[in-house]
């Protein structure tokens, strides 16, 4: 697979699966989220549209408040194919990662490490999360990460670990540690040995141009993936050295044991 817009297209034409076109969503639902860890000085808020294929559940994070109500009903009952077609991006991508979660969902046979998060407070389980990320980088001390999508505990990881980072997120602002957030992830990317990448690109469309820059600059490009967890393991030797996936539901919604899927591109290749 060598670019996002042609899985969309092997998607549609069913070369991956069934046809999209006889597959219906039986449910659509958004999580709204807001969370402060203890001992954080900042907090942040998380809307994720999610759809159910089946056994399957594929989502897409979306700015707080920027998916108008109407998306829901839009895809409820509505086939895969007509959703594919939508005009908003979450939509198409939330519809590619259930399709994708339900043909080939995240099995050891289609090179999926599954590494346990254990039970605990948010911060338990953020952190746990956050190792299980960084160690996809393994990179020496010392090393520039782009961290595209601010998260503190994947930030203190790298901290601990003696690597240095540029943070970015589309909302700017500062991290915890006060240092200021660029915008612009693609002018710093040349900069930067490596990218931790979150998943919400894909709903954003900056994706492609940083899995392009990864691949043109041969970088280490890791994805951390609650957005189109089953969409970008697709992109293994593509670009995308390793992918962290982690399925609805999220570890920050329960205080239970949890699991995410971790992809290397010397482990399998879906």
């Amino acid at each position: 697979m060598t670019s996002y817009a042609q899985l969309l297209d092997q998607v549609r034409e069913g070369a991956l699966g069934p046809d999209p076109a006889a597959l219906r969503i039986a449910v659509a639902f958004t999580t709204r989220q807001a969370a402060r860890h203890d001992g954080r000085g900042t907090g942040y808020r998380n809307e994720v549209l999610s759809l159910r294929l089946a056994e399957a559940v594929g989502s897409c994070a979306v700015e707080p408040g920027a998916l108008p109500d109407s998306a829901l009903d839009d895809c409820v009952g509505a086939d895969l194919a007509r959703l594919l077609e939508h005009p908003l991006e979450p939509v198409r991508v939330a519809a590619l990662d259930a399709y994708l979660m339900h043909t080939a969902p995240h099995t050891r046979a289609s090179g999926a490490e599954s590494v346990p998060l254990p039970t605990g407070s948010s911060l338990v389980k953020s952190r746990a999360r956050a190792r299980a990320v960084v160690e996809l980088l393994d990179l020496p001390a010392g090393a520039t990460v782009l961290v595209v999508g601010v998260v503190n505990s994947l930030l203190a990881e790298l901290r601990s670990r003696g690597l240095d980072y540029v943070p970015c997120d589309l909302k700017g602002g500062r991290t915890e540690w006060g240092e200021e957030v660029t915008r612009d992830a693609l002018g710093a990317a040349d900069a930067c040995d490596a990218l931790l990448v979150s998943g919400m690109t894909l709903g954003n469309g900056t994706f492609e141009p940083l899995r392009e820059h990864a691949l043109r600059h041969g970088k280490k490009l890791v994805m951390f993936a609650q957005t189109g967890s089953a969409v970008l393991p697709r992109f293994l030797g593509h670009g995308v050295s390793a992918v962290c996936a982690e399925p609805y539901p999220f570890f920050w919604l329960d205080g239970g044991p949890g699991v995410v899927h971790r992809y290397r591109c010397d482990g399998g290749r879906r």
